[in-house]
Formats: structure tokens, sequence, C-alpha cells
């Protein structure tokens, strides 16, 4: 059971407001903003998910440089309430197709409509996109993606914006004449957690993965989706990966997974096919998670040596290990350097297009951008570090480890694919397009020195 509901710009300006239990005092808002920006602002980190404030539980969840926040003065569970604004969040996105400040303030009416029905009297009702089509009515304002401002350095919320791999438009969207277009969206989304030791061996693994299904078909028809026939569920000890198979082929072991409620696995021991009803907006059709030893995406070495009393040389390669047919986007590579540092100086290859490189006094901090990244490159850095007091020990105990965060858009480690999407059909004429894409990005890629 929540009091209030509301949600916050990055700025700290209300949005949305909703009161449903007239429990917790106005003034919440501004209280929420304070108690978030001041913990940020005294050196804490980021503020908690959940936390107290005079008696008032606060909630919140970060979206696309927005806050989604509730409260209540009862004692309720945290992982409800956190499941409920996760919630909130894809519906709105369903049914606004682009989830920023500007659309949710062309919309601010079909937004209310949807929280009247997702929450009555602080009470959950429902959070389905398909169920709400039946009682939502205003149709969505249309807002341009690629109008969307990023958030600036500056910006006090930095939320983790997952790449873009579904399509930014409403489930109410229709084309030109009323017809909606016939089509569905499968992505698979894997995070990939990796630890290098300082001789670049792998000491922990781990890929978290995700069928993501965005579905814009009308009449509800069944979609059979088919995985590899090698997947299979539960270690059984030792590795499997082959180094030298082409993408896409051999043998997936899933630790374990899980499946949404729609999913019937009649078939799935048989021949790994998933059947669903189709179901308006997006959802996770499988969750699943790979401890096996599987090949990384990029080798990082690092190389720290002292070139004086007060000097240092620092080298960092990145290796590019998936074909050249594959180009990864928004590469970031962090170095913590020792906390005497004052001066760091950069030496690019020659050649480099689109790299940027920085040192961050206030956090110690070495930070190399680079764009883009094509399979089978390798890339170089040369950093020279100038220190205010002379060396005393190990340099490499005060530096690092290295971290690098990535997107590669159509490449997955765990090679698990899908290999064919059938939707019965309506009508001998009734072909919806299809589309299959692939993302794989860092969760925590480190390499220690």
């Amino acid at each position: 059971m929540i009091s209030q509901f509301f949600v916050l710009s990055q700025r700290g300006d209300n949005i949305v407001f909703r009161d449903y239990r007239g429990e917790v005092p106005k003034g919440s808002v501004e209280i929420f903003f304070r108690k978030v920006k001041f913990w940020k602002e005294d050196g804490e980190g980021d503020s908690p998910p959940v936390f107290n404030v005079d008696g008032v539980n606060y909630f919140h969840v970060k979206e696309a440089g927005l806050l989604f926040v509730a409260t209540t003065r009862v004692n309720v569970s945290p992982s409800l309430v956190l499941e409920l604004l996760r919630r909130i969040v894809r519906v709105v996105k369903d049914y606004l197709g682009v989830l920023s400040e500007e659309s949710l303030r062309k919309n601010f009416v079909l937004v209310y409509e949807l929280l009247d029905q997702v929450i009555d009297f602080g009470f959950v009702q429902t959070t389905s996109t398909e169920v709400l089509k039946s009682y939502v009515f205003n149709e969505p304002i249309a807002v341009n993606a690629d109008h969307i401002q990023p958030l600036g350095p500056a910006a006090i919320f930095m939320a983790k914006r997952m790449p873009m791999t579904t399509i930014a438009k409403s489930v109410l969207a229709n084309e030109r004449g009323g017809r909606k277009r016939e089509e569905i969206f499968v992505d698979i989304i894997e995070n990939l957690s990796v630890t290098f030791s300082s001789s670049g061996y792998i000491l922990t693994s781990e890929i978290d993965g995700t069928i993501q299904l965005k579905s814009y078909l009308t009449g509800n028809p069944d979609i059979r989706l088919a995985l590899n026939e090698e997947v299979s569920i539960g270690r059984e000890g030792g590795s499997s990966y082959d180094y030298g198979s082409p993408f896409g082929s051999g043998p997936v072991i899933l630790d374990d997974c899980n499946f949404h409620e729609s999913v019937r696995l009649d078939n799935f021991d048989v021949d790994r096919t998933l059947t669903l009803g189709s179901t308006d907006g997006e959802f996770p059709v499988m969750n699943y998670r790979i401890t096996q030893e599987f090949k990384p995406p990029f080798r990082i070495n690092v190389l720290i040596e002292e070139s004086g009393s007060l000097k240092a040389e620092v080298t960092i390669k990145v290796h590019a290990e998936f074909p050249s047919s594959i180009i990864a986007e928004k590469i970031m590579v962090q170095l913590p350097v020792p906390p005497y540092t004052t001066r760091v100086s950069f030496e690019l290859e020659p050649g480099a297009v689109g790299n940027t490189t920085d040192f961050k006094g206030a956090n110690k901090r070495i930070e190399w951008g680079l764009k883009k990244i094509i399979g089978g490159s390798e890339h170089t850095l040369h950093a020279k570090l100038t220190f205010a007091q002379e060396l005393h020990g190990n340099i490499t105990k005060e530096a690092g480890p290295v971290s690098m965060t990535f997107t590669i858009p159509m490449y997955n480690a765990s090679r698990l694919q899908v290999k064919y999407l059938h939707i019965s059909k309506k009508s001998k004429s009734y072909n919806p397009y299809r589309w299959v894409r692939y993302v794989t990005q860092s969760n925590s890629y480190v390499a220690r020195l």
C-alpha cells in the first residue's frame, strides 16, 4: 500500500504527482529531492533506493534521467514497491513509446489515466499493458526519439540507459489511415561480468541475459520461438566452450533460467521451442544466467612502470576478440591512479579517430573513450603521470584496477540464438514483420594490475 506517487526531472521539477491516501505531507517531494541531492553532494555516493525520513518511507528508481518515487508510512516490502515502480515505468514506456521528460509532459493526461487504473487508493490493481488497453482511451502524442537531448555531465541523476534496442513507439500507434502495422521485436540482451588477473587469465566470468519481446500484433496470435537445439540447463562440470567454433555454433549451457508466466514449455525439452500468446507491450520472455567459461569480447593489458622519482608511465592495450564484421560502440576505459598524482599527459596511437582522454583530478582517475572498435583490432594509449611526492613501495598496489564499459550490437557471448520466430497465421496474406536483434554490454568488466 502506497500513499503517494510522483515523477521528478533531474532538476527536481515535479512532472507527475498523485496523492492516493493523504497520509504523507505535501512537502514530501521537496524533502525527497533535497535528501537525494545532498546525499550525493556530501560524497557518500548515490542515495539508496529506499530510505526513511521523519517516519515516511521513500522508494525510488531512476530511468532515462527521471526519478519515479513512491512514499508510504506503512511498513511494506521494499522489493514489492520497487518492482511496482519498475512495472509502472514499463507500462508508461509501452504507451508513450519514448520515455523522457518531454514525452511525459506532452502526455500527462494519458499518464494520469494509466496511474488511476494501475493504483486505486494506494493498492495495485494491474500492471498489464494488455489489460489496461480496455480501460485507457486517450491517444499518445508522438515524440521523436532523435530529438531527445542526452543527459549532460552536470546532471545530478545519471541513469544507466540501456541501448535503444526496442522500437520507440506506443503500443497504440497506428499507421496513416488508422491501420496498425503488424510487427514483433525480439531482443537478446546480455550483460557481462568478467574479472581478469594481472597476467591476463580469467578469474571470474558471468553472463546475465534476457530475451525481451515487444509485440504490435493484433488478435493475440500464438508465437513459437525456437532456440539452439544445443541449449542445456544445469552445470555438469568442466568447460565446454569451443573457442575455435564460429559465432552462433556450439553448445550453450545455462546455469539457470526462468520464463514469463505466459510462456508454455510443452515442447521445450524436445526441440527447445517456447510457445506464448502475443500480448501487447514489452516483457521478458526468458531470463538466464551463465557462469561457464566463455570467450570475452575484449582483452585488456596494462603496464605501469616508474620513470623517475616523481614520474611513471602507463600503457593500456585493448584488443577486440570478436569478428571484424562486428563493431563495438560507446567504449570507456577507466584506470584509478595513485592519490598523489597531480598531472597526466596522454599520447594516442597514430591515426586514432574519435578518441577522448581525460584526467579526473578529483577522483584521481584516467578516462579513455573510444567511439567505436572494429572486431580484431587493437588500440593503445600511453600516459605519463607526474606525482606530488616520491614513490614508496610498489606503484601497482596504489593504482587500478582497470574497468571497461561497452556496447556491442549484433553479438552475444553465450551464442544463444533465436533460430526462427513463427507466428500463427490468421489468413494466407498475413505476414507480420519480424525483427531479431542481439546486444552485448558490460556489467562489470575489470582487469587487475
